[in-house]
C-alpha cells in the first residue's frame, strides 16, 4: 500500500453525459470571464489570467498532445477572488492524453467540472497551496500501479468528485507532502463519490491514502467528511490512515471489501461513520486515537471483523527508527472507543494474537454490541484495559469481556426506513452511558446527546434523524 507507481502511457476514458451547469463567480467588479474552445486557447487564457478569472472551457473532447500539458505556473488568485478553470457543463469538457493540468508555484486556484482521463498522476506538488478540484470526474487510465490524484499541496480541497471504474493496483487518492516525511496540512476531502474499484489483488488498492510509513508520526490534520464509497474492492482499508492526527467523520462505506483502517501514526479522530453490508469495518493500530459514533452492520463475510484492536510488531513507532520497525504495526494504546454500534457482524469486537506487544490502556465504553454468531467480545492479550457500560445482546456468547462491566440485556432496536436500527422507547440503553468526561455531544444522527446519554451511536428521540448514510444525491459532481 506504499507504491508510487507515476507512469506515463495512451490515456484511457469514456465519454461523460453533459450535464447542467451552473457556474458561481466572485461578486467583484474585478471578475473577468472568458469562453475558449481549444487546448490552446486555454492555456493562453490561463497565461493571462489574474485573481478574480473565470476561464471556461467549451463542452468538447479534447485532447492533450503527446510531451504536453496544460500549465498552470506562478498563477496566484486570492481567497475572495480564485483563478476559476471550468467546464461549460459539469463533465461536458473531456480532457484525455498523458496529461491534463501541471500546476506549481501556484494558490487560490479551482479547477471544476471537467471529465479527467488521463494516463499520469495528477500531482498537486509541495510548492502549491489552496488548490481546489472540485466537480470533476475522474477515470484515469487503468494502468497498473497508477495513482491518480496525489495531493501535496497544503490546504487542498478535493469535493463533489466522482473516481470510479479502477481495475488495477493503485490509489485513487493519495495524499503525501514535501519531502520523505512531511504531510501536506489542512488537506479536506469532502462529499466525493468514490465507486467501483475492483482490483483483484489484496494490498495497494486504496480509494483514499493518507500518508505512508515514512509519513506516519507527520501531523497532517486532514479531513475526510462525507464521502460515498460503493464497491470499494482494491484493498482491505477504504480509508488508509498512514500520518497523523487525522478527522475521518460522517462517510458511508457500503457493499465494499474495504473498511477504516488506522495503520500508521497517531492521535486521529473515527466519528459517526456508516460502514455497510461489506467486509471490513474499523482496525486501529497507533497511540490516542478516538473512536466514536460509529456504526458498523452486516458484515457476514466469513473473515469481516467490525472492530479490531490491533496488537503490535513494535510497542511504538519512534523518530529515527529504522524502515523495517516503520512499516510494522503498532500496538494501540490509549484509544478510546465509546458510543459505537456494532450490530450482525460475523465478529464484533476482537483483538490480535498475531504479534507480541498487546494493546494497552484503552477505555472500551458504553457501546452497544449485537449478534448472532460467535462471541461478541474477542480480544487477545491486553494490559489496563478499562471496560464499562457496555450493552450486549444476541445468540452469541458474551466471550472475554470482564465480568461485572456490561449489561445483557434486549436494546429494544427498530429499523428505519433508511436500514439503520435506532433505539426504541424502554431500550435499557437510554440514559445508560457511564463514561466522564462525555467523548461526544451530538450521536451519529446529528440530534444532541443531552446531559444523560444513550449507550451506541444512536441517541433516542421522537424526532426523525438528522442525518442517514449518505447516498449518491449526497456527494459527486452534483451533491448539493
Amino acid at each position: 500500500m506504499d507504491r508510487r507507481t507515476f507512469l506515463n502511457t495512451a490515456a484511457l476514458g469514456a465519454v461523460v453525459a453533459t450535464v447542467p451547469w451552473l457556474t458561481t463567480t466572485p461578486a467583484s467588479a474585478t471578475t473577468q470571464g472568458v469562453t475558449v474552445n481549444s487546448i490552446a486557447a486555454l492555456q493562453n487564457a490561463i497565461n493571462s489570467a489574474t485573481p478574480g478569472t473565470v476561464i471556461t472551457l467549451a463542452n468538447g473532447d479534447y485532447t492533450v498532445p503527446a510531451g504536453s500539458q496544460i500549465t498552470i505556473a506562478n498563477k496566484n488568485g486570492e481567497e475572495d477572488f480564485p483563478i476559476t478553470i471550468v467546464s461549460q457543463s459539469r463533465g461536458g469538457a473531456i480532457l484525455r492524453g498523458e496529461n491534463s493540468f501541471v500546476i506549481s508555484n501556484s494558490s487560490w486556484i479551482t479547477i471544476s467540472g471537467f471529465a479527467l482521463r488521463q494516463s499520469t498522476t495528477l500531482d498537486l506538488a509541495p510548492s502549491n497551496s489552496h488548490i481546489r478540484l472540485t466537480r470533476n470526474d475522474l477515470q484515469f487510465a487503468d494502468i497498473e500501479g497508477l495513482h491518480w490524484v496525489m495531493v501535496r499541496a497544503n490546504d487542498t480541497k478535493v469535493d463533489r468528485n466522482h473516481f470510479h471504474h479502477k481495475t488495477t493496483l493503485g490509489v485513487m487518492l493519495c495524499v503525501e507532502g514535501d519531502n520523505d516525511t512531511d504531510m501536506a496540512q489542512g488537506v479536506q476531502i469532502y462529499r466525493n463519490y468514490f465507486s467501483d474499484h475492483s482490483y483483484a489483488g489484496d494490498n495497494g488498492g486504496e480509494p483514499i491514502r493518507l500518508g505512508i510509513s515514512k509519513r506516519a508520526l507527520s501531523v497532517a490534520g486532514a479531513k475526510v467528511e462525507y464521502n460515498l464509497f460503493e464497491r470499494a474492492n482494491g484493498d482491505p482499508e477504504a480509508i488508509s490512515v498512514k500520518s497523523s492526527g487525522n478527522t475521518i467523520r460522517n462517510n458511508t462505506i457500503r457493499n465494499s471489501v474495504g473498511g477504516i483502517v488506522l495503520r500508521h501514526g497517531n492521535g486521529t479522530r473515527v466519528e459517526s461513520n456508516y460502514i455497510l453490508n461489506g467486509k471490513e469495518g474499523i482496525r486501529i493500530y497507533g497511540n490516542d486515537h478516538v473512536i466514536v459514533n460509529n456504526y458498523v452492520s452486516g458484515l457476514l463475510d466469513p473473515k469481516s471483523r467490525a472492530l479490531v484492536v490491533g496488537s503490535g510488531s513494535e510497542r511504538d513507532h519512534l523518530p529515527g527508527e529504522s524502515e523495517t520497525a516503520r512499516r510494522g504495526n503498532d500496538a494501540a494504546d490509549r484509544v478510546l472507543i465509546a458510543h459505537n454500534t456494532l450490530l450482525n457482524n460475523t465478529s464484533t469486537l476482537s483483538g490480535e494474537t498475531t504479534r507480541p506487544f498487546e494493546p494497552t490502556d484503552c477505555k472500551i465504553v458504553d457501546n452497544l454490541f449485537v449478534g448472532d454468531t460467535g462471541d461478541l467480545v474477542a480480544m487477545g492479550n491486553t494490559t489496563n484495559f478499562t471496560w464499562s457500560g457496555n450493552i450486549l445482546y444476541g445468540a452469541a456468547g458474551n466471550g472475554n469481556v470482564p465480568a461485572g462491566t456490561f449489561t445483557r440485556a434486549n436494546p429494544l432496536l427498530v429499523a428505519g426506513s433508511d436500514g439503520v436500527s435506532r433505539l426504541s422507547a424502554g431500550s435499557p440503553a437510554i440514559n445508560a452511558a457511564t463514561y466522564s468526561p462525555a467523548p461526544v455531544t451530538t450521536d451519529i444522527d446529528g440530534q444532541a446527546r443531552g446531559a444523560q446519554r444513550d449507550v451506541g451511536a444512536d441517541e433516542y428521540s421522537t424526532c426523525g434523524p438528522c442525518a442517514h448514510p449518505l447516498t449518491t444525491a449526497d456527494v459527486g459532481p452534483n451533491a448539493p
